[in-house]
């Protein structure tokens, strides 16, 4: 059967672009839907700024009549601009397993890259490191976290036959919450909160963390600019990430580190929220929030979101400090296991942290690249 793929001009398509994967993924049972009223937002120009800073190309592969893949092209024109680059990214790709039908996505984007100019592609990559990255190459069996991409384990065997090759991977790793404390631990965290100018701040509800919210990501702007693929956020780019997260954050689990009113560290978790996306198909509303809050109480298991150091500060102890409250919280609440996220495998000071209290690399993801000249 023919296979053409055509960019999404209309909400109709968009609207098959944004629900394709959960047919997809209909017996998978580890994928997890995503929140759509955060995709609908996502994918529209007029509320994701980033679209104001990239050339876009959202496109749908059709067979038969029927929608059966999707991926979305990115030029982010500002990261090339300070990394002196000309490169494409691909994200968001998604499709049966069907070889051809793959071939079709991936060319189309590779056409219009280099029609823009572009010398190579990236991805799986979105407009940032905060979107979802990687193909999962590994860990398969364990449940898709909120914010990660929960392929099919074709998709990599599918992509390197199109001639990617590996340009980096990222760690997730699993942590027990141990019953007692490495000593090392108790001694650097007594040293530090001792000190008058160190002052940690906890949270018991929103109104109380909602004026955080732009000094955190601020910090994060001067922390992450050496992580790969990163992108500054502008204002409104922060205003906008702190809508989607702040519904479904549970302030207990954000910590701060302040020395004398500036705030020198962060680090914001999540009770885990699969079961109840699951239930609520990724919905909201009207019911699907309940299903949602009724997991985070429950939850047993917690996801490390973002967490962030000012240089100058990063062998003081804040770690430390964040971390055992972090845990405090955690055991309070019955939580038993900690996963990081993702962590870039040079990452090797963050990689070092999470292996020192028993961190164990359960999944690992992987950025592709292929050159176009």
């Amino acid at each position: 059967m023919e296979i053409s793929v055509k960019p999404v001009r209309s909400h109709r398509e968009l609207r098959k672009f944004i629900y394709l994967p959960a047919r997809i993924h209909r017996n998978h049972d580890t994928w997890l839907p995503p929140i759509y009223m955060d995709e609908w937002e996502f994918f529209n120009p007029k509320k994701n700024k980033s679209f104001g800073y990239c050339d876009t190309i959202l496109l749908l592969a059709w067979k038969n009549g029927k929608a059966v893949g999707r991926i979305m092209g990115i030029i982010n024109k500002r990261y090339n601009e300070i990394h002196h680059e000309n490169h494409a990214r691909f994200i968001f790709m998604e499709c049966y397993h069907d070889r051809e039908v793959f071939h079709a996505l991936i060319s189309a984007v590779e056409d219009w890259a280099r029609e823009k100019g572009m010398v190579k592609v990236i991805g799986p990559l979105g407009f940032s490191d905060k979107d979802p990255q990687g193909f999962q190459i590994n860990g398969f069996e364990y449940q898709t976290i909120l914010a990660t991409v929960g392929n099919y384990p074709y998709m990599v065997d599918l992509l390197e036959k199109e001639g990617y090759t590996k340009k980096v991977d990222l760690r997730d790793y699993l942590i027990d919450i141990p019953s007692e404390l490495p000593e090392l631990y108790k001694r650097v965290y007594r040293r530090v909160s001792h000190r008058a100018d160190f002052e940690i701040i906890e949270f018991e509800n929103r109104k109380q963390l909602k004026p955080y919210i732009i000094p955190v990501l601020q910090l994060m702007n001067d922390t992450y600019s050496v992580i790969y693929g990163f992108v500054p956020l502008t204002e409104k780019e922060m205003i906008e990430l702190a809508k989607r997260y702040l519904p479904v954050l549970d302030p207990h689990f954000v910590k701060v580190v302040k020395v004398a009113d500036e705030i020198v560290g962060f680090v914001i978790g999540m009770p885990d929220i699969s079961e109840g996306l699951k239930k609520s198909h990724g919905h909201l509303f009207p019911f699907g929030i309940f299903h949602i809050l009724r997991t985070m109480k429950k939850a047993t298991h917690l996801t490390l979101l973002l967490g962030a150091i000012k240089p100058d500060f990063r062998n003081f102890g804040v770690d430390v400090m964040m971390g055992i409250k972090m845990m405090e919280t955690a055991s309070a609440r019955n939580i038993k296991t900690i996963e990081s996220h993702l962590i870039l495998e040079h990452n090797h000071r963050m990689n070092g942290e999470v292996e020192k209290v028993g961190g164990k690399i359960i999944k690992r993801f992987r950025i592709f690249q292929k050159d176009l000249v």
